[in-house]
């Protein structure tokens, strides 16, 4: 069994986070509201949160352990690049330079690129 290098245990770390972010998500939908403002005033509201933010991130995550290769690796790089991408376009657009944008952006881009490596 080959011993993995620090950037194959940073990538798998990046994957449990992804996970993490995804039950997270699922688990408390109405806690995201802290953190992004998210309202959750609805079961649909809580719904959509539970759906998206939490199966997107479940599925990314679960496709990464299940298939196991560079390429799952590199897909879920290029999904973090893309939410970086639009919530930059987003932050100038909506004139939303929030503190939590900034932190998000800051994760997602760093997720991206050392998922991409």
């Amino acid at each position: 069994m080959p011993i993995m290098n620090l950037l194959q245990i940073s990538k798998w770390i990046a994957v449990a986070a992804t996970l993490g972010f995804g039950l997270y998500a699922m688990v408390k939908p109405g806690a995201l509201k802290r953190f992004t403002g998210l309202e959750t005033t609805s079961p649909r509201g809580i719904t959509e949160i539970r759906a998206v933010r939490g199966g997107t991130f479940l599925g990314l995550a679960g496709a990464a352990v299940i298939l196991n290769s560079n390429v799952t690796f590199t897909m879920l790089g290029i999904c973090y690049a893309a939410i970086a991408v639009i919530r930059t376009l987003s932050m100038v657009l909506d004139k939303s330079l929030t503190r939590s944008n900034v932190i998000s952006l800051g994760a997602e881009t760093a997720l991206a690129i050392l998922l991409v490596l």
